[in-house]
């Protein structure tokens, strides 16, 4: 019996020997380079898209590059050292293993990604002891280092670092280039080629410092920064030349443009875009009465039209209250060109102030004295006015045409005459349209045909008189006076009061 049993383990033994060599048989070959399971390997598990396990060299590459677990991030760890094409990277949505070589052919490290169900399991091949965690993380580093020392080589602005001394400890090629350009020989770390105000500049603030050749005049200027690092503090100068040059240009325009205004009876000022006062002629000192000192001070634009209210010099707002609101109203209308005012001070002076656009959200205001002119502008109104109360108390019918044939000028007597009223029409009234109502008044006459044509023409004229019928029943004696300017003159007397004056008569009638 016992015999029996051996035999039975044997055959039993031998079976399983037999088909574990016909399972080997059937497996792919094996890499030649070893993968998972050896110590220090680099192994990351994800499952759907999240970080499940990592090795412990894995977990140290995680800590070292202080990446975080998200897909992205850790993979992005071999991206730049492995030929990992996008759209194959994670793998297509199928089960398999994907193999990438290294971008650096010196490189015989291989990447493997490996796909089954919805778990990726990323392996890195360790044919060498450079494939550790600290290995990979050295590949990246010098990574790193080959494209900072080719931004480094290629920055077209200096960049430097200075010791606790104020020497130069490091600098860039453009930094040795230009001191070799500005002294003629190598740099000298004894003598910067920047100087600093300070020992330190303050941080984030740019300063502009000048750089002059010690054999040339000509000065150049960079605007230096400085950037605080673990390293210690470095600097970086931009050539500013360009902007020197047109902050001087504007500088110049300025006080090219101030001299200008400066003979200018018109006071202007010209408010940014912030709206501070920038500029300014002497002619908004004489005309406000503000000082030098408050507008030197670049007042911003409400407190200059506060300053102005408080000098009783615009216009008492009816309600303080909304008296912001009117000012920023102001502003607006003036920043569309359409701000228009007439200032009547309680001194007796007139300004009239306008608001225009300027260029890069500016605005500027004019401020204009017109009191003469609306002084006289009152006295010629008060004039006309007392010349046309003479002619509407005068009895005799009165209108006066300019030379192009315009009614001008009709007093009461000839409104009622006629039973017209200029001044109710929009339009002209010509020599035409009177005619019109005028022989509509009275009896046909070729008198009308000749006193157009006596209104209207520009040679010598002398005065002359016809008569017409009116249909009141009466007959008038019609004076054609010319007047200055081309001007004519006529009147309208009746026949039985007239004096006769030593003028020329024509009796149409009769003729």
């Amino acid at each position: 019996m016992m015999i029996e049993d051996a035999t039975l383990g044997l055959l039993f033994g031998a079976l399983a020997a037999v088909a574990v060599v016909w399972l080997l048989s059937l497996a792919p070959p094996r890499q030649t380079l070893s993968f998972n399971g050896d110590d220090g390997a680099l192994s990351f598990l994800f499952e759907n898209g999240k970080l499940l396990d990592a090795s412990v060299e894995a977990e140290a590459l995680l800590a070292a590059a202080g990446s975080s677990s998200d897909w992205k991030d850790i993979t992005k760890l071999f991206q730049e050292r492995f030929l990992v094409p996008e759209h194959d990277f994670p793998p297509p949505d199928r089960d398999g293993i994907a193999y990438f070589g290294a971008r650096d052919a010196s490189d015989g490290s291989v990447l493997e990604i490996r796909r089954t169900g919805n778990r990726i399991r990323i392996d890195l091949a360790r044919d060498t002891q450079s494939d550790s965690a600290s290995g990979h993380k050295l590949h990246l580093i010098e990574q790193e280092m080959e494209i900072l020392k080719s931004a480094n080589n290629v920055a077209p602005f200096p960049i430097w670092s200075l010791d606790d001394n104020g020497d130069v400890r490091w600098c860039n090629p453009a930094y040795d280039a230009l001191y070799q350009k500005v002294y003629n020989r190598p740099p000298s770390n004894a003598q910067p080629l920047f100087r600093l105000p300070e020992p330190k500049l303050d941080l984030g603030k740019t300063r502009r410092i000048p750089v002059t050749p010690p054999k040339t005049r000509q000065t150049v200027w960079y605007d230096v920064h400085r950037i605080e690092t673990p390293s210690g503090d470095f600097y970086s100068a931009v050539d500013a030349n360009a902007i020197v040059r047109a902050e001087a240009a504007q500088r110049n325009f300025v006080q090219t443009l101030a001299k200008t205004f400066a003979h200018l009876p018109i006071g202007l000022a010209i408010f940014d875009d912030n709206r501070q006062l920038v500029l300014f002629n002497p002619a908004v000192i004489d005309l406000t009465g503000l000082g030098a000192d408050f507008l030197s001070a670049r007042p911003n634009l409400l407190s200059f039209f506060d300053e102005l209210r408080n000098q009783r010099l615009m216009p008492e707002p009816k309600n303080y209250n909304s008296w912001r609101q009117q000012i920023a109203d102001l502003v607006a209308a003036a920043a569309d060109g359409r701000y228009s005012e007439t200032w009547t001070l309680d001194s007796g002076r007139t300004y009239r102030v306008n608001g225009r656009p300027h260029p890069d959200g500016a605005i500027a205001f004019l401020i204009e004295d017109i009191s003469a002119e609306v002084s006289l502008t009152r006295r010629f109104r008060a004039e006309l006015e007392l010349g046309q109360s003479v002619l509407d108390n005068l009895d005799s019918p009165i209108s006066v045409f300019s030379s192009t044939g315009v009614l001008t000028v009709s007093n009461t007597a000839y409104r009622e005459l006629w039973q017209v009223d200029p001044e109710a029409s929009f339009a002209d009234v010509t020599i035409i349209d009177c005619l019109r109502d005028w022989q509509a008044l009275s009896a046909p006459s070729p008198f009308w045909g000749d006193l157009r044509d006596f209104v209207l023409e520009f040679t010598d004229r002398a005065a002359w008189t016809g008569k017409i019928s009116h249909n009141n029943g009466k007959s008038y004696l019609v004076d054609a006076v010319p007047l200055v300017s081309g001007a004519t003159m006529i009147r309208f007397v009746e026949d039985s009061v007239a004096t006769r004056n030593a003028m020329p008569q024509v009796d149409v009638d009769s003729a």
